[in-house]
């Protein structure tokens, strides 16, 4: 090999490991957090139009079934409890929860790198739902999901850059009683990623033994307090326009505990919730509405997520759908409503109705996320591994997720548009004198990384080279990943001494 030869080679080998190396955070071309708000799909006519009818439907219509203690908190706040036993909400107390909410929200987490800030139009993406089965590829099958498998989750989650959070996806079906299924939850996710996680309770006494082992893992109450890493998705309302008691009564044990809540409204378009998408934002700006003034009236200014989460309908059959155009329109539309009353907001989107990892569940869970991303959506919840409309989980389009929402990501970045980034210098370079073309360039390479958001599994090689790499396979790529994060031991596990203490005191069915 000659000199010259040499250096080339040893110039593409140093720029590959530039490549390869972790940019830092203001070179990355997407990260957590970038400001998203650039897609409108209302006027803002039609904005106040949704306003204005959702705070009609709480002045006339209401909500029914709110507990004792909420009905004291309500109209303790100034709505009105009818004959009828359902609680009305005049606009003026509809205005002071909203004077008074949390707009300054940080969702914490036990690692400070992934606190997520809520404020304005920022963007996160990560998973949430309550799927029974794991999707198994390999044999094209749906098994009942457990504990390992939510923990594994979590232990994937830690380890991809795109996916911000980890909402609790599955549900461990492994353990019967519903307490020690709970609580099991929180360990498993708390001990398999350092992100934030959320998660849900089905009863209020349920939240202290889990505050109390989340205490054990912060190193005490005022620690806990401090830096809450887990949150409550709380469905305090059953739709249409019902208050859930027992998640109400929940909703208020975690708001004591100081633990974060996301307010939950998860209407059906044409089954719960009107079928046209404007009346089911409107019905679930209502019922949200509804849950802020619930939330300020036990606390004001407690951190909570104005959460407007309906879904799509198949009018054919009944049956939901989360991949459609419509759900993205859904979410799109909730989240300028969001940004309507500058709340911290969430909404879901990356859900496939397909029921494996396919082409179908490439173009839904694209569409959706998208939408959502540019809609300056501020927390998007189920945005990878949810199959089936939500009924099956899969660890493998979880990892396939990260290229998704990268690419999304890349989308909600945007355009800049500076005198660098116009590069007339750049094309003077080029065509007076130049090469003739811009590969190679020095402000090619320079920006290469940082402009450019590259798919990790996403395949981009020429039929040749593919035939030559023996054909890689997009989802045997996928596996192989799955079994390296699993094979290692979790970053995020407990030290020694807590995780013995906390097994100790707790029934905790995740081996160690």
């Amino acid at each position: 090999m000659n000199a010259q030869t040499s250096s080339r080679s040893g110039g593409r080998a140093a720029r590959r490991a530039a490549r390869s190396a972790a940019l830092p955070d203001n070179l990355r071309p997407v990260r957590a957090g970038l400001e998203g708000g650039g897609y409108a799909p209302l006027t803002e006519a039609e904005v106040l139009k949704i306003h204005h009818a959702a705070l009609e439907a709480l002045a006339t219509i209401g909500l029914a079934d709110a507990p004792a203690s909420g009905v004291a908190y309500l109209t303790g706040a100034g709505a009105i409890q009818g004959d009828d036993g359902r609680i009305r909400f005049p606009a003026s107390v509809v205005e002071d929860a909203l004077a008074k909410a949390n707009r300054s929200l940080i969702l914490h987490s036990r690692d400070a790198a992934h606190d997520l800030d809520l404020s304005g139009n920022r963007v996160h993406y990560g998973t949430a739902g309550a799927a029974v089965h794991l999707v198994d590829i390999d044999g094209q099958n749906y098994r009942e999901s457990t504990i390992a498998d939510l923990h594994n989750a979590a232990k994937i989650v830690d380890v991809l850059d795109n996916v911000h959070f980890c909402q609790r996806p599955m549900v461990a079906r492994d353990i019967p009683d519903t307490e020690e299924m709970e609580v099991n939850s929180v360990y498993a996710c708390v001990s398999g990623t350092t992100k934030h996680v959320g998660t849900s309770f089905s009863e209020a006494s349920i939240v202290a033994p889990a505050i109390e082992m989340l205490h054990m893992i912060a190193g005490g109450e005022d620690k806990w307090r401090e830096r809450p890493f887990v949150s409550n998705s709380n469905c305090f309302v059953v739709p249409p326009m019902k208050f859930a008691t027992e998640s109400c009564e929940v909703m208020e044990e975690c708001i004591r505990y100081g633990m974060p809540v996301l307010l939950l409204s998860a209407g059906m378009a044409g089954a719960t919730a009107p079928s046209t998408v404007a009346g089911a934002i409107v019905q679930a700006v209502a019922e949200c509405l509804a849950g802020l003034v619930y939330v300020q009236a036990v606390k004001p200014g407690h951190p909570a997520v104005f959460g407007t989460w309906p879904f799509g309908l198949d009018l054919r059959t009944g049956a939901m759908t989360g991949g459609s155009g419509e759900q993205a329109l859904l979410t799109a539309g909730c989240a300028q409503m969001h940004a309507f009353y500058d709340l911290p907001g969430g909404a879901a989107a990356g859900i496939a109705d397909s029921k494996l990892p396919d082409m179908q569940a490439g173009w839904e869970t694209m569409c959706s996320n998208v939408m959502a991303g540019l809609s300056g959506c501020n927390m998007i919840y189920e945005a990878a591994g949810m199959h089936a409309s939500l009924l099956g989980f899969c660890l493998e389009s979880l990892i396939l997720g990260d290229d998704v929402i990268g690419q999304a990501l890349r989308c909600v970045r945007g355009i800049e548009v500076t005198d660098e980034t116009l590069a007339l210098d750049q094309i003077a370079e080029v065509c007076l004198g130049g090469p003739g073309h811009y590969l190679g360039t020095s402000a090619t390479l320079s920006r290469m990384q940082s402009d450019h958001c590259y798919p990790t599994y996403g395949n981009r090689m020429s039929p040749k080279e593919w035939v030559e790499k023996d054909k890689p396979d997009l989802l045997a790529s996928a596996t192989t990943r799955k079994e390296q994060i699993l094979a290692a031991p979790s970053a995020a596990a407990l030290d020694p001494v807590t995780d013995r203490a906390i097994r100790e005191k707790f029934t905790i069915h995740l081996k160690t």
